[in-house]
């Protein structure tokens, strides 16, 4: 059994709409569920934001320390200067410069955690150059969150073992220094001091691009649906109707 041309092309275009359909349609629930599933995160943060904060005893005696991440924090330590790291190429306010990192000792444990302490510009004209910034000596006291280690940026070239370095993995620096650091990083918080700005960014899960990639989804799937009706139906309608019209005009 054979179908017409014109049958044939509608029952095509019908799939193809169909398919357009279900598929921008499910790309927009799909964009629904991501945004749940981080609106969810972000009530967990603010939920964490809100518990007494931790000291350096309970930090160390966490088990699992990365799922703390946003808690408080509040320590006493003294720092390990002779492994304080630069990261290169790391914004703070729209500028880049380095994140400073040194870790802590803390005081009544044997552990070590490693410190993300602020953010200083570097020297353009002389890049190996450090900046001048203060480590006090002695027992300090932090106030920070816990986070995860700093993200890891692309590597012109293999492990770095130098001061100023692309990327610090805490596996590789456990490893390098022989320090018992915790399997996260804190991230110092506070005012400006010993030469490091802490205008950290606060935690943006983007929630909002989610919502705006369902809405152009659920968008185009009303357009197909809308260009569907009106070719595929309202429009041959149309011309029958008109048809029919001549016709009964010329009887």
């Amino acid at each position: 059994m054979t179908f017409p041309l014109r049958s044939l092309r509608f029952w095509l275009l019908t799939l193809a709409a169909l398919l357009a359909l279900g598929v921008t349609f499910s790309l927009g629930q799909w964009q629904l569920r991501r945004a749940a599933q981080k609106e969810a995160i972000q009530n967990a943060i603010e939920l964490k934001n809100i518990l007494p904060a931790l000291d350096g005893q309970a930090l160390a005696a966490l088990g699992d320390v990365a799922r703390e991440t946003h808690r408080r924090v509040v320590v006493q330590g003294v720092w390990q200067s002779a492994h304080t790291i630069y990261l290169d190429n790391r914004p703070m306010n729209g500028r880049t410069g380095f994140w400073v990192m040194t870790p802590l000792a803390l005081l009544g444990s044997d552990r070590v955690i490693l410190v993300q302490r602020g953010w200083v510009p570097r020297n353009f004209a002389d890049r190996s150059r450090l900046p001048q910034i203060s480590t006090p000596a002695g027992l300090v006291t932090v106030q920070g969150r816990i986070a995860p280690p700093p993200s890891k940026l692309y590597e012109f070239k293999g492990v770095d073992l130098g001061v100023i370095r692309q990327n610090l993995g805490i596996d590789a620096f456990r490893l390098e220094t022989s320090l018992p650091l915790l399997d996260a990083s804190l991230l110092q918080v506070g005012a400006p001091s010993e030469g490091l700005t802490r205008e950290w960014p606060a935690p943006n899960l983007g929630v909002d691009k989610h919502y705006g990639y369902a809405f152009q989804w659920f968008a185009l799937s009303s357009l197909v649906l809308a260009l569907y009706v009106w070719f595929q139906l309202i429009l041959p309608l149309r011309r029958q109707f008109r048809s029919q019209s001549r016709v009964q005009r010329r009887d």
